[in-house]
């Protein structure tokens, strides 16, 4: 009947749909993924030749400005069908082609939610990149199964083996290589080959001991490996000239088996776009179930509060679609005529909200032509907010501005096209700022209260510090007796629907756990918008209430630099605060160092041109987003931006109670002093007080706060006269210690005397310390030479510096470190400095520091995170106090800090004059006595004859002239 053929139809729909396999493809920028999918497609007969990005003629990179620039943007579907050698039938797959660049990375990290598994790209030029450690943990943190392809092994210098070790050694040892190189080009390993057999039962316990037992592994547990991310199959090849490619084709059906499918509906939407005619299409994957056309959808909810039904249903393959009545699970769908849905919507059993792991982290200003309606262009950008939900437009009303959160250069670009093309807007970016967030450091209740005449809202929250990265939980602690339910679930929904702003900057809160105690509502008073108000006026009692922490993001990142910049790195590593490794050293001659670690965004921002520029464009900096963590400049950051939260009335923390039949605003430190209901919450360890007491200390705080904001919020030309005051002070000071400070030709003779003949004009000088007076020696302000002097040695740079010892160090590192005690060891013999060599160590595990005696110096390892820089900082602020110090070497950053402590700076190139001066000058000492002395006796030497001595002598001289011509 036509009743059972509609049946057998959909069933043999639903199966199809259940089989289809969603595939992602990822990579980092300019890896070949686009050609890699052109290669697919074209290998699978979905087009009749693979397309070219360089051409403009690719399948999937349709957009304009993708073929313009070249890179994928948006993420686009295709779809394609293998042979599959188990069932005898077919296999579907629906390949996601995500953006590579970092700028797009959020748009890429969306697909993943909805993917079966993922096929990583890495380029055999680069390698492991920093992109591709950030892609390879977002796959880890989705649990997503990968197959790994090294493309471009056509190109000359690549070397399978080496890139392989690379894999295993950056991403996972279950690495394991599926194919073999022929004269044909790549193709699959079989799965009887005895190595490969080995290297598939290593990657699972169980199996290697039936390995050892005799047995072998079959197909299905090597896919069940791969599927539980135990086996991370690797295959090598060329998606240009398509080398390797049917290799990957075969290897996706023979290791990935179906993934299951639930009978449930269940959906998740990770895109929201618009089609040519300007209709609104929600992108999602039918997880369970089906959907289908012109029924409603329980959680889009219109303008009219009703579930809203879908228009159409749509199945894109490239820029083709084919609308069908109904979308079974594991289908990529886009469905038109839903409005109230976002990206990361779940619907159904995936009911709920996802939060990504990638963010933005600086936000830029829109400046728009003279007369535009902001809040008019506002409304507009909205649309490009729905689509892409990281750019977070903000209208600032009191500023009169329009803020937008952006990952890069290349995306304000993209940004600012498309607001031309398609909004009408002329826009242009200000300067990035850094995004900060916050959160706090101690548990608080928050109370909040809302008591205008005829409504009523009380509500207690309780905010605890969650785990780094967590966002915003929320959870219901209440009792329904306290609390109607009704009204619980409206205080949660307040809760979620805003972005709260922190008390330190208005920077977003983040990192908090909030939890709903108890609350309070009238029978006949209460209407839903006074809780709304009493939520959000307990949030931020709350936060006043505690210690707040300033966050700022931090990037994970990779140096690779010359052996020889190594010093340079550290120094500057350490001034931007950044926590990092010791120097691996690569290369067959270990000509190339790399550092890894973390660093504050702020403080990394523009490193990258200045390695560029220190290294010869040698050196390269690979950066990634690692999160958020407590920001070291917290104390300038919150100043500069002279946020009082007290004055923020948006965002205030006061609340609203009935006097006398009218509504009266209490501050938020008396809140707690007029709350009708008390949760019985206390911290711990607190220290009982009567409500007056609270409120008379938490109003002296308020004072407090005040008073240092309106130090912080001071004019321009209240900091000058500020500035002005505190010079004048100091010059006082420096005065009454040293004398008048004269300005060159103010002295007798324009010129001051410094005890040894020499003139020199006199500076303004009053920020240095007495050791640095005293360093340039007697009759500088009258003060005397110390008898004491030192010479601090920054050990590794020195030796970094030295040619010869730099040659050593490639080589041996001890070697050379041990020759330069020995020199200066014979310098100090002759020299009146006590010699102090300072070495890094900071790099060993719970190291302590050591000092030892070397012959005449003092030998100094550091301390575990202690670097030589900041130890020598540190000596010489003390010695500078009472004692002349010089301190020898050629970082520039550390000198101008050795200066600011009081010493007198040495380059390492100055050091080795020094040496060498030295050296001459005992050797010709010993010379002269030679030429008058008919003997010559040595302390543990016996006596030589004249003839002897000038032979010698001549040797002496002979060694002197080569290692001058050396």
């Amino acid at each position: 009947t036509g009743e059972t053929a509609v049946a057998e139809l959909k069933k043999e729909q639903k199966n199809i749909a259940a089989g289809k396999t969603v595939l992602g493809i990822l990579a980092h920028v300019d890896a070949g993924k686009t050609t890699l999918s052109e290669a697919i497609l074209h290998r699978t007969g979905v087009v009749r030749s693979a397309g070219r990005v360089d051409h403009g003629d690719a399948f999937l990179d349709n957009n304009a400005m993708e073929r313009e620039r070249g890179i994928t943007i948006y993420s686009k579907v295709a779809r394609f069908s293998l042979p599959d050698g188990q069932s005898g039938g077919t296999r579907d797959y629906i390949l996601l082609d995500t953006p590579g660049h970092a700028d797009f990375s959020t748009e890429m990290e969306r697909t993943l939610q909805v993917l079966d598994g993922a096929l990583l790209l890495v380029s055999a030029a680069d390698g492991v990149t920093g992109q591709v450690r950030l892609l390879w943990k977002l796959l880890e943190h989705y649990g997503l199964p990968t197959i790994l392809f090294v493309n471009k092994m056509d190109q000359p210098g690549s070397d399978r083996d080496s890139l392989l070790e690379e894999l295993k050694r950056e991403l996972s040892q279950h690495c394991v290589d599926l194919t073999e190189k022929t004269a044909e080009g790549f193709r699959l390993r079989p799965l009887e080959s005895p190595d490969l057999q080995e290297e598939l039962a290593v990657c699972d316990e169980t199996l290697m001991e039936r390995y050892f037992e005799g047995e072998s592994v079959t197909l299905e547990q090597a896919g069940e490996l791969a599927r539980t991310r135990r086996l991370f199959p690797v295959f090598f090849g060329s998606a240009l000239t398509e080398d390797g490619v049917e290799a990957l084709l075969e290897g996706l059906t023979a290791l990935w088996p179906l993934p299951a499918r639930e009978e449930a509906f269940g959906a998740r939407v990770y895109k929201i776009s618009r089609d040519e005619t300007g209709h609104r299409m929600t992108w999602m994957k039918i997880t369970g179930g089906s959907l289908k056309v012109r029924v409603p959808v329980a959680e889009s909810v219109g303008e009219k509060g009703q579930p809203e039904k879908t228009d159409q249903i749509r199945l894109y393959s490239g820029t083709k679609f084919v609308p069908v009545q109904e979308a079974f699970a594991g289908e990529i769908c886009a469905v038109t005529g839903l409005s109230g849905l976002r990206t990361g919507d779940g619907l159904g059993t995936m009911r709920g909200q996802t939060q990504g792991v990638l963010e933005p982290v600086l936000r830029c200003s829109l400046i728009l032509p003279p007369g535009t309606d902001l809040f008019k262009a506002y409304k507009d950008l909205q649309i490009l907010e729905e689509e892409d939900p990281s750019l977070r437009f903000v209208y600032d009303e009191e500023r009169r501005e329009i803020t937008v959160s952006v990952m890069g250069q290349v995306q304000r670009e993209i940004l600012q096209r498309v607001m031309r093309e398609r909004l009408g807007l002329r826009v242009q970016f200000g300067q990035p700022r850094i995004i900060y967030k916050e959160t706090i450091a101690a548990p608080a209740e928050g109370v909040g209260h809302f008591e205008p005449l005829r409504h009523y809202a009380e509500v207690h929250l309780l905010l605890e510090p969650g785990e780094r990265g967590s966002g915003l939980v929320f959870e219901n602690r209440c009792i329904p007796d306290t609390l109607a339910t009704n009204w619980q679930r409206l205080v949660m929904t307040h809760l979620a629907e805003r972005r709260h702003r922190g008390v330190l900057t208005g920077a977003e809160l983040t990192d908090v756990k909030i939890s709903l105690l108890t609350g309070r509502a009238h029978e006949k008073h209460t209407e839903g918008g006074d809780f709304r108000q009493a939520t959000y006026r307990a949030v931020r009692q709350g936060l006043m209430m505690t210690e707040s922490i300033l966050l700022e993001p931090y990037y994970q990142f990779r140096l690779e630099i010359p052996a020889d910049q190594v010093g340079r790195a550290l120094t500057d590593l350490e001034r931007m605060h950044a926590t990092f490794t010791a120097p691996d050293f690569e290369g067959a001659g270990g000509e190339r160092a790399v550092l890894t670690g973390t660093c504050a965004v702020a403080q990394m921002s523009t490193y990258v041109e200045e390695v560029a520029a220190y290294t010869r464009g040698e050196g390269s900096l690979f950066c990634t987003m690692q999160g958020y963590a407590p920001c070291a400049e917290a104390d300038r950051i919150i100043e500069e931006s002279g946020y009082d939260p007290e004055l923020d009335l948006r965002n205030t923390g006061s609340s609203v109670f009935c006097s006398h039949g009218m509504g009266t605003v209490v501050p938020w430190y008396e809140v707690r002093q007029r709350m009708h209901v008390d949760s019985g919450w206390r911290p711990e360890g607190a220290i009982v007080e009567t409500p007056e007491e609270e409120a008379e200390r938490l109003f002296q705080e308020a004072q407090q706060r005040r008073k240092e904001h309106a130090q912080a919020s001071m004019t321009f030309s209240e900091r000058q006269r500020a500035g002005y005051a505190a010079e004048k002070e100091l010059m006082e000071i420096f005065e009454r210690t040293y004398g008048p400070v004269k300005r060159r030709g103010e002295g007798e003779d324009g010129e001051d005397e410094d005890g040894s003949g020499r003139k020199r004009s006199v500076t303004r000088a009053y920020g240095r310390s007495k050791g640095t007076a005293a360093a340039y020696g007697k009759g500088y302000k009258g003060r005397p030479v110390p008898d004491k002097q030192y010479l601090l040695v920054d050990g590794y740079n020195i030796i970094f510096a030295w040619p010869r010892l730099k040659e050593l160090a490639l080589s041996d590192i001890k070697a050379a470190r041990d020759r330069l005690m020995d020199e200066l060891s014979d310098f100090a013999g002759s020299r009146k400095e006590e010699v102090i060599l300072v070495f890094d160590a900071y790099r060993v595990a719970g190291g302590e520091r050591e000092v030892y005696r070397y012959h005449n110096i003092d030998v100094i390892f550091t301390k575990e995170a202690e670097t030589a820089d900041l130890y020598i900082e540190k000596a010489a602020r003390e010695l500078s106090k009472n004692y002349g110090v010089t301190v020898a070497t050629s970082d520039a950053v550390e000198q101008v800090i050795i200066m600011g402590a009081g010493a007198v700076r040495m380059s390492a190139s100055g050091l080795l004059e020094e040496v060498e001066s030295t050296r001459r000058q005992i050797r010709e000492q010993y010379l002269e006595r030679t030429d008058s002395a008919a003997v010559v006796r040595g302390p543990l030497s016996p006596a030589i004859s004249r003839e002897q001595a000038q032979e010698l002598k001549r040797q002496l001289r002979g060694e002197e002239k080569a290692e001058q011509e050396e």
